[in-house]
């Protein structure tokens, strides 16, 4: 990165807080990933591919190929055959938009389940020649599958509360640069750090209103991965101690929709999660667009 853009290691470090992060080869695919994540799952829990009924595959919209679906590829794929299967795009956030969307379908039955994918190939749209991208470097590459189900879940949606500021739409867009897309800043423009504590610090008031909470009962509070000093920030103001949040930066870059998912599986790896927590994902977008999500653990 540093021999491209030019920008000093010193300052690629303040954004990546790691030496080395996962990101796709040059003629890697991000479906894939996702089929891998989804296969693993279905394996872990023993689920036939016959009683899936939605896939849902979220992302960016940069699907690998042009006009086509991931989700149906995965789909065949995994053998599922009786599915709707459709795309959700809102970059960052679309993983926790595609598990409300899948949440609230009232057609899931017992034994029949919704199948959300999130896969991305954020790392291929940097431009790392671009020293004022140099905010996106820290961009890489994961995959993660979740099943929904009407019971014998181990996680239960409680409350999903999201928004979009439109008047950031053009801030970051893409562009074809040398036969792919490159993500493109616009002009500087002040004021998205407070846009993001103060959308972030509503959305947890909202959300706590509702579910007649306080923040004092949330047991875990997991922030995408993008930006750590915005993410100790939004702890800070919502008097949120540091160690039940989850700091990965260390480990790996921004694994985009991903992040808080990878968090709260480690809790769970750990042992760190007891029936009951509350748990809540808040998740961010280009666009811009901010989410919370609640959970609570069932064990």
């Amino acid at each position: 990165m540093h021999e491209a853009s030019g920008v000093a290691v010193t300052d690629i470090a303040k954004i990546t807080h790691c030496d080395s992060f996962p990101v796709l080869g040059d003629h890697e695919q991000a479906w894939k990933l996702a089929l891998r994540a989804a296969g693993t799952l279905l394996d872990r829990t023993g689920v036939a591919a016959s009683d899936i009924r939605q896939v849902i595959y979220a992302g960016s919209g940069e699907w690998d190929r042009p006009f086509w679906s991931p989700s149906a590829k995965v789909a065949h794929e995994l053998g599922v055959g009786r599915a709707h299967c459709f795309e959700v795009a809102n970059f960052c956030n679309a993983g926790t938009t595609a598990l409300r969307i899948g949440a609230e379908d009232t057609g899931l039955g017992a034994g029949n389940y919704a199948l959300v994918l999130i896969g991305d190939r954020l790392s291929r749209m940097v431009d790392y020649s671009d020293p004022d991208s140099k905010a996106l470097f820290n961009f890489g590459d994961a995959a993660a599958a979740v099943l929904l189900a009407s019971d014998g879940y181990r996680f239960r949606i409680l409350h999903s509360a999201m928004r979009t500021d439109p008047s950031w739409a053009d801030y970051y867009a893409g562009e074809f640069r040398e036969n792919r897309v490159a993500i493109r800043r616009g002009a500087h423009r002040r004021g998205l750090g407070d846009a993001y504590l103060e959308n972030f610090t509503g959305l947890v008031r909202d959300s706590l209103s509702a579910l007649g909470r306080d923040v004092s009962e949330i047991s875990h509070f997991l922030v995408n991965q993008g930006d750590r000093t915005m993410h100790e920030t939004l702890l800070d103001a919502l008097g949120i101690p540091e160690e039940r949040s989850v700091f990965n930066y260390h480990r790996y870059g921004h694994m985009g929709g991903a992040d808080t998912l990878i968090a709260l599986k480690g809790l769970e790896a750990e042992g760190r999660l007891r029936p009951g927590d509350l748990i809540m994902l808040a998740t961010s977008a280009m666009g811009f667009s901010w989410g919370i999500t609640t959970l609570e653990y069932q064990g």
